[in-house]
C-alpha cells in the first residue's frame, strides 16, 4: 500500500469518528436545572406574656359580666320579695279592717259578718300587740240619740264575738258615730244598707304584722 493510501484511510477514520461524536451529542437529553426550593418564612417568636395578659383580660371581663348578672338577679329577687311582703302586709291589714254590715234596726251579727270576724281572729291572735277600734254606724232613720245607742250595740256585738274566741278584751275599743258618718249620702235602701255597719281601725301594733300559723 502506498503512503497516499494510508493517508486517505486515516482521513476517513477521523471523519467517521467526528460524525459519531456529533450524532451522540444530538441524541443526548438536555440537562434541566433543579427547581428552587422555597425557604419557609421565619416563625415569629411567641410572646407568652402577651398571651397571659389576653387570657387574664378575657377572664376579668367574664367575671365582671357574671358579677353584674348576679347583682341584677339579687335586685330582682329582693324587689319580688319586697313586693310579696308588701302585698302580704296589705292583705293582713285588709283582713283586720274589713267592714261588717247589719240589717235595719238590728245589732245581731249576720252570717256574712261572722265569717268576716272569723277571718280577723287568726291575725289578732298572731299579733298580740295589735289593738283595734270598732266603730258602730247607722243609717239616717231614727233619732240621733237612738242611732248613737244602736251604733254602740253594733260595735259591742263585734267585740263580744272576738273576745269570746280568745281576743283579749282590752285590745278591742268600741265607739259609736250613729248616723253621723255615712259612706253613702243617698236616701234609699242601697245607701242605708251601706251605712249600717261596723268599721275596724288598727290603733297600735300594725306596723309589721305576723302571718297567722297554719
Amino acid at each position: 500500500m502506498t503512503r497516499q493510501h494510508h493517508a486517505a484511510g486515516r482521513s476517513i477514520s477521523i471523519g467517521l469518528l467526528a460524525t459519531v461524536i456529533v450524532l451522540g451529542a444530538c441524541h443526548k437529553k438536555p440537562e434541566t436545572a433543579p427547581e428552587p426550593v422555597a425557604t419557609p418564612a421565619a416563625t415569629p417568636a411567641v410572646d407568652s406574656a402577651a398571651i397571659r395578659d389576653s387570657i387574664a383580660r378575657a377572664q376579668a371581663a367574664r367575671d365582671a359580666a357574671l358579677a353584674r348578672q348576679r347583682a341584677y338577679d339579687d335586685s330582682v329577687r329582693r324587689a319580688n320579695e319586697a313586693a310579696a311582703s308588701a302585698g302580704e302586709q296589705t292583705g293582713l291589714r285588709n283582713t283586720v279592717t274589713a267592714v261588717i254590715h247589719f240589717d235595719f234596726d238590728r245589732s245581731e251579727l249576720r252570717d256574712d259578718a261572722r265569717s268576716t270576724l272569723d277571718a280577723k281572729i287568726p291575725v289578732l291572735m298572731a299579733n298580740p300587740d295589735l289593738t283595734i277600734r270598732v266603730a258602730g254606724h247607722t243609717d239616717e232613720r231614727g233619732s240621733v240619740e237612738y242611732n248613737i245607742a244602736l251604733g254602740q250595740r253594733r260595735a259591742a256585738a263585734a267585740k263580744r264575738y272576738l273576745t269570746e274566741r280568745g281576743v283579749t278584751a282590752n285590745r278591742v275599743e268600741t265607739v259609736s258615730f250613729g248616723e253621723g258618718r255615712p259612706v253613702n249620702e243617698g236616701h234609699d235602701e242601697d245607701a242605708w244598707g251601706q251605712n249600717r255597719r261596723d268599721e275596724f281601725e288598727i290603733t297600735a301594733g300594725g306596723s309589721r304584722l305576723n302571718r297567722p300559723r297554719t
